[in-house]
């Protein structure tokens, strides 16, 4: 693979804002004003800033039916992600916009104030019928501007009031801000935590997750819900080959170490736009072994002998194959029976849900 010699863009994961095809929109290459100022001024760039825009949807639960995961249902509080994953699956969808997955993606963010005023209507309908409520999975919901916004408390408010189970999935210590509402759902089986930790070395998650929190800081907030007895899984996620699984057996000890019973690892997916945007971003910070990491990839990803950068299909999505899935497999049982974990099946508790009031001030008894 050859080195990209442009320099790394500091605090960001992608290093392009190519405008996808898929959709015949029109093209654009570079980030306007950004870099411009990089190209005909003296001195540092002007710094690439976050924007967020605000918008208010009719809607906040979103339903599926994919065979391939457990939940049938989502809130999401933010489009984009300032988190900066650049392996991240949902950078595509910032396409809908008409906005790129790359930088557009972690620094064109919306957010959506109104959505525990809409969950709250939704769940006080009369045939709504009450399963778990995932959160993280598109967007993670306590990236750097929940700081400020607060929409997932909000959201999370609103389910402790009615009964309503939630999973949270997230990179962020962030999580912790809200362990007195976690606790509180946790005594009635209403909501399970997972944290993704993709390695143990800081100065890589810089690069691949740039605005996400530290390892130690994950691992550690991991520890700190599991002894306020808010059921927690580690997810080893992704895995990437020759960049972080190296730290795959490290993670689920130190896991276990920590306490942590339940533990699982994910492999690198990576679907439409984000494959191009992964290849750029192994040019500038791993060109020596960015072949290899892409033959492995497309090797776990083959189907009817030819390989691919992604497998899109129901069933097989979640589940690479080849001698390279075999071994990280192999791998990561063994490290788990080392450290004494397994993987948990966390049961939540749709029974106590009870319709919240509308218009009505928080029970939250």
């Amino acid at each position: 693979m050859e080195r990209r010699f442009e320099p790394a863009i500091p605090g960001r994961g992608a290093q392009g804002a190519d405008v996808p095809t898929r959709f015949g929109l029109a093209t654009r290459e570079v980030d306007g004003d950004w870099r411009d100022h990089m190209e005909t001024l003296d001195g540092p760039p002007v710094k690439l800033r976050t924007q967020v825009t605000e918008e208010r949807p009719r809607t906040i639960l979103s339903f599926n039916q994919s065979p391939d995961i457990a939940f049938d249902r989502s809130v999401n509080a933010y489009r984009g992600c300032e988190h900066g994953c650049v392996y991240c699956f949902a950078r595509p969808t910032h396409a809908y916009h008409d906005l790129s997955p790359g930088l557009d993606f972690e620094t064109k963010l919306f957010a959506k104030p109104n959505a525990a005023e809409i969950l709250r209507a939704t769940l006080a309908k009369a045939k709504y019928r009450p399963r778990p409520i995932a959160m993280g999975t598109n967007t993670d919901p306590y990236q750097p501007i929940e700081r400020d916004y607060r929409i997932t408390r909000e959201v999370l408010e609103v389910c402790l009031d009615a009964r309503h189970p939630v999973t949270i999935t997230t990179k962020s210590d962030r999580v912790c801000d809200d362990l007195d509402l976690l606790r509180a759902m946790a005594e009635q089986r209403l909501v399970a935590v997972a944290i993704s930790v993709t390695s143990l070395d800081p100065r890589l998650s810089a690069k691949l997750e740039p605005r996400a929190a530290a390892p130690a800081k994950r691992l550690a907030a991991l520890a700190k819900l599991a002894e306020a007895g808010i059921p927690v899984h580690c997810s080893i996620a992704p895995v990437i080959p020759a960049i972080t699984d190296e730290f795959m057996e490290d993670i689920v000890q130190r896991a276990g170490q920590l306490g942590i019973g339940s533990v699982g690892w994910i492999p690198l997916r990576l679907p439409h736009e984000v494959a191009p945007l992964f290849r750029e971003w192994l040019s500038v910070h791993f060109p020596e072994r960015g072949d290899k990491v892409m033959n492995i990839v497309r090797s776990i990803r083959a189907k009817d002998g030819q390989a691919r950068d992604n497998d899109p299909d129901f069933f097989t999505r979640m589940k690479p194959t080849g001698v390279w899935a075999d071994l990280f497999r192999a791998r990561f049982r063994l490290a788990c029976k080392r450290a004494g974990v397994g993987k948990s099946k966390f049961e939540l508790d749709c029974t106590r849900f009870r319709p919240p009031a509308v218009g009505g001030q928080l029970r939250l008894l």
